[in-house]
């Protein structure tokens, strides 16, 4: 205890009171029902759990045995639970929700929905992923055993994608490589242009996603009739290593072979070395090198090219 600041102690017990307030638990009933947080989570394990005993819910919750036994029996009383011996040993007992517990957790369950999408609703769609992240990081620096990774998926774009991409932008080569204000005035520029000349037929745009956390994106422009444009390529730090931008590549690959571009070009910086590496592994040519005084700094561009018609 000696070696932890006081002021972190205070920080925590603080972000304690807020939380509990914010959720109402406080209040008798969680989220306006008849329930408290006890009873709301063992009828979300028994639901979720089926042939759940006694000892495993009290493992799982970190419950002492008194504790738990005067729960369930408060459950048992008003018709929400039942116990049923196991078949195979004798000394085990199942738990199960009866009709009136399930009805009671759909209540909870729904309710909660609710509440937390309330909440949610009156914050913008970056302020929810900064949540959503934060949470994350607290359960992963607190938790015993993190929970497996959910699949990432390439999905189009959504309704606030690009003003994400435009931050991320700004984030990496702005307060990364140096750059100026005037690139991320560029990446709004182009955003903007996808968005207003959309051509489903023959652009399209990429985001990596997992678990509602935006990952990556890449682009795919028409840049005349037979030369498509790969633009704005970009992996977030803490998801490098997973083979996203050679999967975000090769999807701007597949979607241009299908609309019938005959090739491919893409300008990028001489410094991404994780990007140019991506370029040559998926036949990209480097075919032009140029040095520039552009957004606040010196950097060396290179001209990538992919020939389809091979």
């Amino acid at each position: 205890m000696a070696r932890v600041a006081a002021a972190r102690i205070s920080a925590i017990r603080h972000f304690n009171r807020f939380y509990t307030r914010q959720i109402g638990l406080l209040n008798s009933g969680l989220h306006q029902t008849p329930y408290g947080l006890t009873d709301a989570r063992l009828l979300y394990e028994i639901a979720k759990h089926a042939d759940i005993t006694a000892g495993d819910l009290g493992k799982r919750l970190d419950l002492d045995k008194g504790q738990l036994s005067r729960a369930l029996n408060g459950l048992k009383r008003r018709h929400l639970v039942i116990a049923r011996q196991s078949a195979t040993d004798k000394r085990r007992q199942h738990l199960a929700l009866t009709d009136a517990g399930h009805a009671a957790f759909a209540q909870l369950d729904a309710a909660a929905r609710n509440e937390v999408g309330a909440r949610l609703e009156r914050l913008g769609p970056g302020e929810q992923e900064r949540l959503v992240a934060a949470m994350r990081v607290v359960e992963t620096i607190l938790g015993a055993e993190p929970a497996a990774p959910s699949p990432i998926v390439l999905r189009g774009h959504q309704p606030g994608d690009l003003g994400w991409v435009v931050e991320r932008h700004a984030a990496f080569y702005c307060a990364g490589l140096g750059w100026d204000q005037t690139f991320e005035g560029l990446v709004a520029t182009i955003v903007a242009h996808y968005i207003e000349h959309f051509d489903p037929a023959r652009e399209r745009a990429w985001f990596a996603e997992r678990d509602g956390e935006r990952l990556g994106c890449v682009f795919l422009v028409k840049k005349t009739e037979t030369v498509a444009q790969l633009r704005m390529l970009l992996v977030e730090e803490h998801a490098r290593g997973l083979g996203l931008g050679r999967q975000l590549v090769d999807a701007c690959i597949a979607f241009a072979r299908q609309a019938g571009y005959e090739a491919i070009t893409l300008w990028t910086n001489h410094e991404l070395d994780a990007a140019r590496h991506i370029y040559a592994a998926t036949g990209f040519v480097h075919t032009d090198t140029e040095t520039h005084v552009a957004y606040g700094t010196n950097f060396v561009s290179e001209t990538w090219n992919l020939d389809l018609r091979r």
